[in-house]
C-alpha cells in the first residue's frame, strides 16, 4: 500500500513531526518507508526522516508492507495532512 502527500508544515520536516511521524509508525506491526524522489527511508527512524530534508510542499510517498499495511499509510498519511497536530 502507498499514498502520497505533501508536507504542509511551514518549517517542513524536522525534528519534532519527524517525532510524531516516528511515533505513529512505530504503532504499526508494517514495514513503512518515506519515498522522496527514488531515494527511499525508514518511516520508523527520526534520523532517516530528518536525513531527508524535507521542506513546505516537498511530496513524499508513504509505502508500507505488512499485515496493517493499509492502515499505517492512511494513519501517517491523515497525519502529514493535519500537519502532525502541530
Amino acid at each position: 500500500m502507498e499514498k502520497t502527500v505533501r508536507i504542509l508544515n511551514e518549517e517542513g520536516l524536522h525534528a519534532r513531526p519527524a517525532g510524531v511521524f516516528v511515533k505513529k509508525a512505530l504503532e504499526f506491526q508494517s514495514s513503512i518507508e518515506v519515498r522522496v524522489c527514488g531515494v527511499a527511508k525508514n518511516g520508523k527512524s527520526i534520523m532517516a526522516l530528518m536525513g531527508l530534508g524535507l521542506t513546505k510542499d516537498a511530496e513524499i510517498t508513504i509505502v508500507a508492507t505488512g499485515p496493517d499495511a493499509t492502515a499505517a499509510v492512511e494513519a501517517l498519511a491523515d497525519l502529514v495532512s493535519k500537519k502532525f497536530h502541530i
